[in-house]
């Protein structure tokens, strides 16, 4: 099917709708509104009908009440990690030093520092594109973004042992089950912000290991993953010298594990 500009909305509606997007009237109406003129709208909706996800095509996801760039390549922020941040709001202190792990597009960070009255805010990616893309996200709060794997880029001599909240949203799907995924995730985004190994939780381990030397006492690491995942996922927190505690949504079907380093007396 070939159509050519200008595109009514209806015409919108019904070119998504034959590509499969379920929510092709809330899609085309924020192509719509993002359009300049009737040739862009043509090409962005065309790219979404070939499969590119929405945020990559508007350059843009909307995460808890705020739009951060996402550019082409980068992890889309999912709207069942509000949850995660939901709970770091909860128990950050109200200055807090916050580092936010396999960052993609600085989305967590952003967001919990927006939610907080002042926040020193770090975040690290391997992914070169998601990093810049990332600095551009947490450029309102004053963060600072890295790249290297995990915590190897960042500033050891002056943020190790402070840090408040540790969010870490690890790949944890596991490697056989990548080409399950749906294709807007496993042919747009970087796979190494997919996979997480044979069993999914091979960085996450790495993260245990080393997140209790990066907390502050009281501090907490923050992470997904799936439920059938959680005896194994609670029980590299215990290895990590972290007391576990494992929350949930049943509305956003999301499990989040909390890992706390003890505070002094405790």
């Amino acid at each position: 099917m070939s159509l050519s500009p200008p595109l009514s909305p209806s015409a919108v509606v019904t070119r998504l709708r034959a590509a499969g997007c379920v929510f092709a009237e809330d899609e085309a109406d924020l192509l719509l509104a993002a359009a300049r003129d009737a040739g862009h709208l043509f090409a962005m909706v065309e790219s979404r009908a070939d499969g590119l996800p929405l945020e990559h095509v508007l350059g843009w996801a909307q995460f808890r009440g705020h739009r951060f760039a996402v550019d082409p390549g980068v992890f889309v922020p999912r709207r069942r990690t509000e949850f995660l941040v939901e709970q770091a709001v909860a128990l950050a202190p109200a200055r807090a030093v916050v580092v936010d792990l396999c960052c993609g597009s600085g989305a967590l960070g952003a967001a919990l520092a927006a939610s907080l009255e002042r926040v020193e805010l770090h975040a690290a990616d391997v992914d070169p594109a998601a990093v810049r893309c990332a600095r551009r996200n947490v450029a309102a709060a004053g963060g600072q973004v890295y790249e290297g794997d995990l915590f190897a880029p960042l500033p050891a001599a002056t943020l190790r042992g402070r840090v408040d909240v540790l969010l870490a949203n690890v790949p944890y799907v596991p490697t056989d089950e990548i080409d399950l995924l749906p294709p807007e995730a496993r042919i747009h985004e970087a796979r190494v912000a997919l996979d997480g190994g044979a069993d999914g939780l091979d960085v996450l381990r790495r993260v245990t290991a080393d997140a209790g030397r990066w907390l502050a006492p009281g501090g907490h690491l923050l992470f997904e993953t799936s439920e059938r995942q959680v005896p194994r996922a609670v029980d590299t927190v215990v290895r990590g010298g972290l007391a576990p505690r494992v929350v949930t949504s049943e509305e956003l079907y999301v499990t989040v594990v909390i890992g706390t380093r003890a505070a002094p007396g405790e």
